[in-house]
């Protein structure tokens, strides 16, 4: 698997996963209806269990989304913006995504692992709709 994102985070870390967090907050905001309001409830119950724990966990995994995130970073064509080509691929963009928040789940602590199984079965739909601002971070950085 291509690692070619990973030199980005040795001296951008943590404003990496600063804005990474702001693009959460964002997605997580403008949701609306029964499942947005059952995201915005889940996302709640994990600040208020742990706050910061947004921040914290970016900042944990950003290497395996970075891993993650290569292979598209290699196949981006010239010219285009790194958002619009993950926007072009946002069902393996967002399964690639999903798989490293799924493993980490299964050891997360009850209240955190039972708060994104209730929003689990829609966070694919969410990825999707945050991969153009995902793209714009990576770029931000990388570029």
């Amino acid at each position: 698997m291509s690692t070619s994102l990973l030199p980005v985070l040795d001296d951008n870390r943590e404003a990496m996963a600063a804005d990474f967090a702001d693009v959460i907050d964002a997605e997580v905001k403008k949701q609306s209806g029964l499942s947005g309001t059952a995201l915005k409830a889940a996302y709640g119950a994990a600040q208020k269990f742990k706050p910061g724990i947004v921040v914290t966990a970016v900042t944990r995994m950003l290497p395996e989304f970075m891993t993650a995130l290569s292979p598209f970073w290699d196949s981006k064509p010239a010219g285009g913006s790194f958002g619009d080509h993950l926007a072009a691929n946002g069902d393996a963009a967002a399964e690639a995504l999903l798989a490293i928040t799924d493993s980490r789940t299964e050891t997360a602590p009850g209240a955190l692992a039972k708060a994104y199984k209730s929003v689990r079965g829609k966070a694919k739909n969410y990825v999707v709709d945050a991969l153009p601002a995902v793209g714009a971070v990576v770029e931000k950085y990388a570029g």
